[in-house]
């Protein structure tokens, strides 16, 4: 728990908050709005009867702009949040952060007009005038999306308050909550001191070799979150009210809608693809009870369910883990091992664990520099060596379209596909690894990880999808007490979980710290992860049949991700996503890994 880990450097973004640099961003920025709100208006006189020619240069100029405000955005956002999500302590970064969005309410409302505009010309019309222009030809992906979309939109008038009112509203809130876990701490005995523990190294003692520990780290984690529990209720209140009032006055079906739209998918795969998981849940009962034998109990309690098994003697350095990392990542590709080779040489990850820095990992684009960068809690096990080759493959994925001169238009990509590169590194390092393995106890922890991660993304992300789908219906008829929301996620992991756990021992406080629930944008921000560890081991098996012939192919499609809906982009490769037995032969996978590990 006190391993040394890196904190990242983004002096080549800006050298600082207080720089000329940075405020000559924020000034350009809002020139760049401003200047889009004037051709807004000018565009908008077009219509359906406009020469073509003209309404292509419209519609090019109009992608033009708004790839050279993301590309800002996208640097300027990213660079606020390395202090915010690093230091909530940071006042300045706070004022700042405050400052970028009261100006990108402005970008906001500009899309959406935009979004109107396009509407109303519909389809054919677009695609008549972009093959005037070759701007608007190269995004017609996403013009006609921008038109598909345009049905769910409010008013001019409502949307432009939408975007106003959200800064005080859900936003405020998903603000608090991170504030709030972020700033939490935690006395605790460790190693034979009292040490205070942020939240995310408490959540970490999961994976300690002891027992007692990992039980105390439980305990300890459930009395911290009962102190905050009311206030993270109220959060959630207020971003779920906030996302049910508005999916009504856009004329969404429901709160699921927007999340598959945005997922460039639909319900019948969504559906698919949720059979099969449940269908899966009885694979892995049989992978919890044999891990409840192997530790000599009839059922797991919650904090035995990430206890490393077989040999747990190693903590990885953060060296050790950076050259794990790059080792493995050859194994696929020396390109892929280059990159992130480059990532680690030059500080793109902050690793530390400590106090006023939120919880879990993520990677975020960092546009103009053509970068990313990553936020992890590393504490040594290798269970943070592989959060950091997921977080990697984030940035592999961002690399991609850049090399392949991708705009910044181009690279939005959906839910689904966002986590196709990240859980495609994990497999490379997991089997690599067990292709290493020397001994039967080797392979044990080695499928332990491999196992118990894929339990999370499957079991455990089912109940959350649960969770927040019953959230959101007894939200639209009153707010939850925190009581509620505790009750609402207990039942969620009974019915995912079940005989499999010790139901006396569930962790009813997991929908406190997760930020995902908490985002007014990412509505069930949970499946995708699934799909992307499914659709990742349905594409490694194709690896491992083809090998390096698979890597160039593998690379176009991260580079074209924000291009096409995910089933057209899985069709590349042969993948049906609308059948149930495409997710069930990737989960079949998976079980031939749990009926290994129940013979060792």
């Amino acid at each position: 728990m006190t391993v040394s880990a890196p904190r990242w450097d983004l002096t080549n973004v800006y050298p600082s908050l207080a720089s000329k640099e940075f405020k000559n961003s924020l000034k350009k920025y809002k020139s760049l709005l401003d200047e889009m709100e004037t051709f807004v208006k000018k565009a908008g006189k077009a219509d359906s009867k406009t020469d073509a020619k003209k309404l292509g240069k419209l519609l090019g100029e109009a992608v033009d702009r708004f790839n050279a405000i993301f590309e800002l955005s996208n640097t300027i956002d990213p660079y606020i949040y390395s202090f915010v999500s690093t230091d909530s302590h940071n006042k300045d970064a706070m004022r700042a952060f405050s400052e970028y969005e009261q100006i990108s309410v402005q970008s906001r409302v500009l899309n959406t007009k935009f979004r109107a505009w396009v509407g109303k010309l519909g389809k054919s019309t677009v695609k008549k005038a972009a093959k005037t222009n070759a701007s608007a030809k190269a995004h017609e992906f996403i013009l006609n999306e921008a038109v598909e979309q345009s049905r769910y939109m409010m008013s001019e008038a409502e949307e432009t308050l939408a975007a106003e009112m959200t800064l005080s509203g859900g936003n405020a809130f998903d603000k608090l909550q991170g504030t709030v876990t972020s700033q939490l701490s935690v006395d605790f005995e460790l190693d034979g001191k009292m040490q205070k523990l942020p939240m995310p190294a408490l959540i970490n003692l999961c994976t300690h070799p002891d027992e007692a520990t990992r039980r105390r780290g439980y305990e300890a984690e459930n009395v911290a979150w009962e102190s905050v529990q009311e206030t993270l209720a109220a959060c959630m209140n207020g971003v779920k009210g906030e996302s049910i009032t508005l999916n009504k006055k856009r004329g969404r079906e429901d709160a699921l809608h927007a999340s598959i739209d945005n997922s460039r998918m639909d319900r019948a795969t969504l559906n698919a693809m949720l059979g099969a998981m449940k269908d899966s849940f009885p694979m892995f009962r049989k992978y919890f009870k044999h891990k409840a034998k192997l530790l000599g109990k009839e059922k797991l309690a919650w904090w035995d369910l990430s206890a490393p098994m077989g040999k747990t003697a190693k903590v990885y350095s953060f060296e050790e883990a950076r050259d794990f990392i790059i080792e493995n990542f050859n194994t696929f590709s020396p390109e892929l091992g280059k990159f992130a080779r480059r990532a680690f040489d030059n500080n793109w990850i902050d690793a530390e664990q400590r106090e006023g820095k939120r919880g879990g990992a993520f990677c975020m684009e960092v546009a103009r520099v053509k970068e990313s960068r990553i936020l992890a809690n590393f504490d040594g096990s290798f269970d943070q060596v592989s959060t950091l080759a997921h977080e990697l493959g984030h940035a592999f994925h961002n690399e991609c379209a850049y090399q392949a001169g991708k705009t910044i238009l181009q690279q939005s990509t959906p839910m689904t596909l966002a986590e196709t590169a990240s859980i495609m590194c994990e497999t490379i390092v997991t089997e690599a690894t067990l292709a290493q393995a020397t001994n039967p106890q080797e392979e044990l922890a080695i499928l332990e990880s491999q196992i118990n991660g894929a339990a999370a993304v499957i079991v455990d992300i089912y109940s959350r999808y649960l969770f927040e789908k019953e959230v959101f219906e007894r939200r639209e008829k009153s707010e939850l007490s925190a009581d509620d929301l505790n009750d609402i996620m207990e039942r969620a992991q009974k019915a995912t979980y079940a005989e499999g756990l010790d139901e006396r021992y569930l962790q009813k406080f997991m929908w406190t710290w997760k930020p995902h629930y908490y985002s007014t944008n990412l509505a069930f921000y949970n499946y995708p992860y699934a799909f992307g560890l499914l659709f990742a081991t349905g594409l490694y098996a194709i690896y491992q049949k083809r090998g390096a012939d698979f890597v160039p192919d593998y690379k176009n499609l991260l580079a074209s991700t924000g291009e096409d809906r995910a089933a057209e982009l899985a069709s590349r490769f042969g993948i049906n996503i609308s059948a149930k037995k495409f997710w069930a032969d990737s989960l079949a996978i998976i079980g031939k890994r749990v009926e290994r590990y129940c013979e060792l």
